[in-house]
């Protein structure tokens, strides 16, 4: 739909800061979300997730620096970017009464497609998410997993560039949590859509976005690529072992590096270029090794080392 912003980016954030009286939501944030990926968006309470989010909607306007969506200025383009974007908010949102098709065909006009176009999309949509033999369905007597469905199917109906999706797994089961997941990653692969994931359930965003930034205290403290992150973040090694665990873990202290009892048999170590002085301890205190296994670092770990770190 519409022109694009840029070849490599469909959102930037330029020394963007926004206040609230005496409160500074954000402070300088510097971001581009990529084109035809998705970004995790993570922070702990008041970091500044929504107040970005509500930029992006073109709900409110930067107090210094420049946001531009699809290349337009959220400062006099608004109502321009919100009829690209699809936004799943947190809650529930219908209308009491409405069926799934009313709804949806509801929602595509306000986003001014024909009122004839939009209930086509309806019924395409709901096909798509799986809510084909629901449509006719009042929304509120769906369980809580089909109507976060439709709240996602509205966010598409009409065919938007960039959604937004808000806690979109809360308050669902495991079983629940892994449906909405997979129907959003195939919403992103299959459509020609980018995506910010906003989600304090830091599994949602490992196994759904490509890209993570990081908010505390209204400021971008780490954002590019998860793979490489955590790649970065890691350094460490898994250490399966047979032997004394208190005077190996002192050993490799000795040999200047960091040390966390995993398990019966296994520690992680961190600080060492190469095996050798792993090995060292071991022959010093009579340690059989294993195994020396690099370890991956869990988003858990990178978003607790981000956040505690600023």
């Amino acid at each position: 739909m519409g022109e694009p912003g840029s070849d490599a980016s469909i959102a930037t954030f330029a020394r963007v800061t926004k206040r609230f009286g005496a409160v500074v939501a954000l402070d300088g944030i510097d971001l581009e979300l990529a084109r035809g990926e998705a970004t995790g968006l993570l922070g702990p309470n008041g970091a500044g997730k929504s107040t970005l989010i509500k930029l992006l909607l073109g709900l409110i306007r930067p107090d210094e620096g420049e946001v531009t969506v699809f290349g337009r200025p959220v400062r006099t383009d608004g109502p321009a970017i919100r009829r690209r974007v699809g936004y799943v908010p947190e809650g529930d949102s219908y209308i009491a009464g409405a069926t799934c098709v009313q709804l949806l065909t509801f929602a595509g006009t306000l986003a001014e497609l024909p009122h004839r176009e939009a209930l086509r999309r309806a019924h395409e949509v709901l096909e798509a998410v799986g809510l084909g033999e629901a449509r006719y369905r009042r929304v509120e007597t769906l369980s809580q997993g089909r109507r976060v469905r439709v709240k996602i199917a509205q966010a598409l109906v009409h065919g938007p560039d960039l959604l937004i999706l808000d806690e979109p797994t809360a308050g669902l089961d495991p079983t629940g949590r892994e449906q909405i997941l997979a129907l959003v990653r195939e919403v992103i692969d299959e459509g020609d859509v980018t995506a910010v994931v906003c989600s304090h359930l830091l599994g949602d965003v490992e196994h759904g976005c490509a890209r993570v930034a990081f908010l505390t205290d209204g400021r971008l403290v780490e954002h590019g690529r998860l793979d490489a992150l955590l790649a970065r973040t890691s350094g460490a090694v898994a250490v399966r072992f047979e032997g004394d665990a208190a005077a190996f873990v002192a050993a490799l202290a000795a040999e200047g590096l960091q040390v966390r009892l995993v398990g019966s048999g296994e520690v992680e170590v961190r600080g060492a270029d190469d095996a050798r002085p792993v090995y060292r301890a071991a022959q010093a205190e009579g340690v059989r090794v294993r195994a020396v296994d690099p370890r991956r670092a869990s988003l858990e770990e990178l978003f607790l080392r981000e956040v505690e770190g600023s």
